[in-house]
């Protein structure tokens, strides 16, 4: 699984921005490895460059420093909507009447297709396929007739279903936008010269900056030398649905989101794991990198040794992007090597974020089997996934889904595991600190915090990896 994509917004009295917006991309790396890219406005021209790869590749010879201004957008993307190429990459930048406009957007647009057809009737010309041109489009008609850009971002958002952060550039203002439901994270943060929005609190730490707040839900923040704050229509009345994976497995556990540490979040995982699947073993061990906090959760809490069985490498590609199943087995053993002094004879612990397919779990139960563990105990700090996520996961399709139609002993003996234990959802629920009903959990429910779209099979195969 993967979360689409990571912004950053910033604004500073006296300097230059691309540089503090390089090192916010590069913190958030983790969001979105297939492109990156700058955009910055100097009083006169907007400058952009983006390109393919890592941040450190794109910008491998200081290509950030030709971007003057102190105002500036960036992003790092994964591809959700629309294919990973070039075209694709952001800031999504357009000229208009008026001047340009660039945009950075974290999430999904369940009715892209259908708001993209009705531009194409107008005359209007795309040049990707992304749910953010869509956005670019919408927000330029909107401007053209309103004059005002707060107004022309409130008309747009009664017409967007799904979830949507963005960082938007439009000639001589910097504004960032939290779609009303609040599903994908955006905060704000300071340094003595400097306002910065971002995906996660972690591209503030490495600048030097202070957090200073969430965006709300709802919120429009103008943000020049001094901040502005506007409502989106509704804003109050509309139930907030925050992303319970960005707490289990897609932000950094350093990161602070809505007030929540998530790496206390998920020690506590790693707690109730124990509470709830308790088993005699010899060791607790993770899947490196994501579940190495939850398992240190379950090793306080039980008592047991906790261990290292499996070593990372970290230069290798991720599975899920591996085109047939022979490719991502292999890539996993690739990726992840064992320790057989540490696993020989040993009754194991193991403990993942989630489990969607289940092949790469299978994968790693045959490599730790082969390793010479005695017996492998499966903890997973995920209910099960039982339907797709329409809300910016690159999720597999609901047939695809292990627990889509199997119960947890069937699971079990797919993956070959001598026992299996699934977080459950009221004990998630505690570990986030959130009520339920201000959570989305669509992915473990079924019950999705928007209406879907009619075309839904369309959509999940443009969607879905």
């Amino acid at each position: 699984m993967q979360d689409k994509c990571g912004i950053v917004g910033a604004y500073s009295e006296n300097g230059e921005v691309s540089g503090q917006i390089y090192y916010g991309l590069y913190a958030l790396q983790h969001r979105g490895q297939e492109s990156a890219g700058i955009s910055t406005y100097d009083g006169k021209d907007m400058s952009t460059y983006k390109g393919m790869g890592l941040v450190c590749d794109v910008f491998n010879d200081g290509n950030f420093e030709g971007l003057k201004g102190n105002k500036g957008i960036g992003h790092v993307r994964y591809s959700t909507t629309g294919k990973s190429l070039i075209e694709n990459s952001q800031p999504f930048i357009s000229e208009y009447e008026s001047g340009h406009i660039a945009i950075a957007h974290n999430g999904d647009i369940l009715n892209s297709m259908q708001l993209r057809k009705e531009l194409e009737s107008e005359g209007r010309i795309f040049y990707s396929t992304t749910d953010s041109e869509v956005i670019c489009h919408l927000l330029i008609k909107e401007y053209s007739e309103t004059g005002d850009i707060v107004r022309a971002i409130q008309n747009i958002s009664e017409k967007l279903k799904g979830s949507y952060s963005l960082a938007i550039l439009i000639n001589d203002d910097l504004i960032v936008v939290r779609d009303p439901m609040g599903i994908k994270p955006l905060a704000l943060g300071k340094t003595d010269h400097t306002i910065i929005a971002a995906s996660e609190s972690v591209a503030f730490d490495v600048i030097g900056a202070e957090k200073i707040r969430d965006v709300e839900p709802g919120e429009i923040l103008i943000i020049n030398d001094e901040l502005k704050s506007y409502s989106m229509p509704g804003k109050g009345n509309t139930p907030r649905s925050h992303c319970m994976f960005e707490y289990v497995y897609f932000a950094r556990p350093d990161s602070i989101l809505d007030g929540r540490n998530v790496y206390d979040v998920r020690l506590n995982i790693g707690k109730y794991l124990y509470r709830e699947h308790d088993v005699e073993a010899d060791m607790v061990m993770p899947v490196p990198d994501s579940a190495i906090t939850a398992a240190i959760g379950y090793s306080r809490e039980s008592g047991l040794t906790y261990g290292e069985g499996l070593i990372k490498n970290r230069y290798v590609g991720r599975t899920f992007i591996m085109p047939t199943q022979e490719d991502r087995e292999t890539s996993v053993k690739l990726k992840m090597n064992p320790i057989r002094s540490e696993l020989e004879g040993k009754r194991i612990i193991l403990v993942d974020d989630s489990v969607v397919r289940g092949t790469t779990s299978k994968a790693l139960v045959d490599v730790l089997r082969k390793a010479g563990a005695k017996e492998i105990h499966l903890r997973v700090g995920c209910p099960p996934i039982i339907s797709p996520c329409y809300y910016g996961i690159a999720m597999a399709t609901k047939k695809e889904l292990i627990a889509s139609d199997k119960d947890v002993k069937e699971i079990e003996r797919v993956l070959g595991v001598d026992s299996l234990g699934y977080l459950s959802i009221e004990s998630l629920i505690k570990c986030i600190g959130i009520e339920k009903e201000q959570l989305c959990t669509g992915c473990l429910t079924g019950e999705y915090p928007t209406e879907l779209p009619e075309n839904i099979e369309e959509y999940e195969a443009d969607h879905c990896c």
